[in-house]
């Protein structure tokens, strides 16, 4: 038996075939265009999405030749998709979760008294992050796509709704407790939509997709639509929630992060919501058949993995992402140079959205060398900031880190963590936990696994980082230099 996994992510679609063993059998990848309108607009095409997802499905079946048991369905969070649901044609492009048009949005409810309320209901915070602001800008915007929302032709949701919805022919309006959890009009603790926060950001909840558990059989796909194959929907979670059950965190106290675009430290809290205090989130991390939740403490830091590109396509300095560690590691430290990847803002646990990248430190003796070391210090000074923040709400340590995501294959980025967490950092075999963690919630809804205790025996170590001395005089600069990022969009 095997399982097919997507995972649209924020530029490209993946795709997995995983063996009942956890291993990954083929896989398919296509990516598709990123739109910037306007200054901190960010855009996806959901067409192309879905057009992305046939072709990576198609190279990942194509290369074992075999009929999966299920699907399963991860994705990028909070971004916003309008759709029709009779015909699947989008009346505007997607907004993505790093879009920052919103930011006013949030000022003006914030300044109006609703953000304790909506962190009570939601366990989130007022930022343009998460989906609901950015429909209730659609909705003041662009009336002629809302109109249809009102009339009932046209369905909102998030990736994960829209690949259902494509994949089933309209047959299927379904959304997880983890992702229904990232928009701001979900209750977690009710577990069900929260008409006071839809009525709050004008948001008919006729429009949404049904809420269903993280695993068990939603769907299936329709033939017609999806290269020929009936296999049955299984599995759906946000890509961050996927990764953790990826990496079995299945025990309170277990931690993740994944080094992707940006970067998001998961803390188990089993079945208990903890106040979000410290910049965190408290947020759904799957939901069982029976309706049994569990729960996370989430940083969620927007620009890591990023940055690294940045260094690639926006200054030139590398080639290739995986040549940052060589050059970074050409030096022994970062000669006093701080880099701060605001370039969409600040996330955990400083959530500053008119915060603005910057580097600090130069002298006529800064190279390229140092500049790229500074990028992996700071990836690695953020998800410590997270780190702490987790420390001060839960009042404990982390134990260990489990990693993943492209970044997490960087010995010395992964070398700092560790030192800079005073904690082990744990890499797996299969880094790409996200994919995995779909296949195995997929697979645990039709019988390819009989428990989580059957998938933690399939998680492997592929090297454990072990702490080194902490450089706390660079860790201060690096407060200080995030201090002085702030409010920049402010000034123009």
């Amino acid at each position: 038996m095997s399982v097919l996994t997507i995972d649209a992510g924020t530029t490209g679609v993946t795709a997995l075939i995983v063996s009942e063993n956890g291993t990954v059998l083929a896989r398919g990848y296509h990516e598709f265009g990123q739109h910037y309108p306007q200054t901190g607009w960010v855009e996806h095409v959901p067409e192309e999405i879905w057009q992305a997802t046939l072709a990576a499905c198609q190279e990942a079946l194509d290369a074992t030749g075999t009929t999966p048991t299920c699907v399963g369905i991860t994705n990028q969070r909070e971004t916003a998709v309008l759709w029709n649901r009779a015909r699947g044609n989008s009346p505007r492009r997607a907004i993505v979760w790093q879009d920052r048009r919103t930011a006013g949005i949030c000022t003006e409810l914030r300044d109006e008294g609703h953000e304790s309320r909506v962190t009570d209901v939601t366990g989130l915070r007022l930022d343009p992050y998460f989906t609901a602001t950015k429909l209730t800008w659609v909705k003041r915007n662009d009336r002629r796509a809302w109109s249809g929302v009102e009339s009932g032709d046209v369905v909102v949701g998030t990736v994960d709704s829209y690949i259902v919805s494509r994949l089933t022919n309209g047959a299927r309006h379904v959304t997880d407790a983890s992702n229904a959890s990232r928009t701001l009009l979900y209750d977690i603790r009710t577990r069900q939509w929260s008409p006071e926060m839809c009525e709050l950001f004008g948001v008919p909840a006729s429009a949404l997709p049904e809420v269903v558990p993280s695993y068990g059989r939603v769907g299936e796909t329709d033939p017609d639509v999806f290269l020929g194959l009936r296999i049955p929907i299984s599995g759906i979670a946000g890509d961050q929630q996927a990764a953790m059950f990826g990496q079995t965190c299945y025990q309170p106290g277990s931690s993740k992060c994944t080094y992707g675009t940006g970067s998001f430290v998961l803390l188990n809290t089993g079945t208990e919501v903890v106040e979000p205090k410290h910049g965190l989130l408290s947020t759904v991390l799957w939901q069982h058949p029976d309706g049994a939740t569990e729960y996370a403490l989430e940083g969620s830091i927007f620009v890591t993995g990023a940055a690294v590109q940045w260094l690639r396509d926006g200054l030139g300095l590398i080639d290739r992402a995986p040549q940052s560690e060589a050059l970074a590691a050409s030096v022994s430290d970062s000669a006093g140079v701080v880099f701060v990847p605001a370039l969409t803002g600040l996330g955990a646990p400083d959530w500053d959205p008119q915060a603005r990248g910057a580097v600090f430190g130069i002298t006529r003796g800064t190279g390229r060398a140092h500049l790229a070391r500074a990028t992996l210090e700071a990836i690695a000074f953020e998800v410590r900031d997270v780190a702490e923040a987790m420390a001060n709400a839960s009042g404990k340590q982390l134990p260990e880190l489990r990693v993943d995501g492209g970044a997490a294959g960087n010995n010395l980025l992964c070398q700092i963590q560790s030192n800079q967490l005073s904690v082990s950092v744990a890499r797996p075999v299969v880094q790409e936990t996200t994919a995995l963690g779909a296949a195995f919630l997929a697979g645990l809804g039709t019988g390819v696994w009989e428990s989580t205790e059957e998938l933690a025996r399939t998680w492997q170590l592929d090297r454990r980082f072990e702490p080194g001395q902490r450089d706390d005089t660079a860790y201060r600069r690096w407060r200080a230099a995030v201090e002085r990022s702030k409010g920049w969009a402010d000034l123009g």
